[in-house]
């Protein structure tokens, strides 16, 4: 008597850690754009044996405006989103928020520091003002 072994192969649910290599090679993070993470890890469905690791994205070549979408992501055989109704988002390469000032012209920046000086000395003689009224 022969006997075969039906495997089952059940599928698991679990939560996977998204890992981002090569932001030296990002030409949007070089020109000071930022990494804005919008899922640190993704909710897989996949067999017991094939879990993997980690969820790694490349950022090389990504510029300021990019989105990194799920179906960007090349996952191993037979492992899937949990999410599956839509495309979504990973992380974006977003421009910087913090905008510099431009530089002011000399002569308005020693008007500026004139100003200043001006308003330094008033406040003192404005402190001891007061001072003279209590007595």
């Amino acid at each position: 008597m022969i006997l075969h072994w039906k495997y089952i192969i059940k599928k698991i649910v679990i939560e996977i850690p998204v890992i981002f290599i090569n932001h030296g090679d990002s030409p949007g993070l070089k020109r000071g754009g930022v990494l804005n993470i919008v899922r640190r890890a993704v909710e897989l469905k996949c067999p017991a044996e094939t879990i993997p690791n980690d969820i790694t994205i490349d950022l090389t070549g990504t510029d300021i405006g990019t989105s990194i979408k799920i179906s960007s992501v090349k996952l191993p055989e037979n492992v899937v989103p949990t999410i599956t109704d839509r495309d979504f988002v990973i992380a974006t390469v977003a421009a910087p928020t913090v905008m510099k000032e431009p530089e002011k012209p000399a002569e308005e920046a020693a008007a500026e520091e004139g100003a200043a000086e001006e308003g330094k000395e008033a406040a003192p003689a404005a402190a001891e003002a007061p001072k003279e009224e209590q007595k």
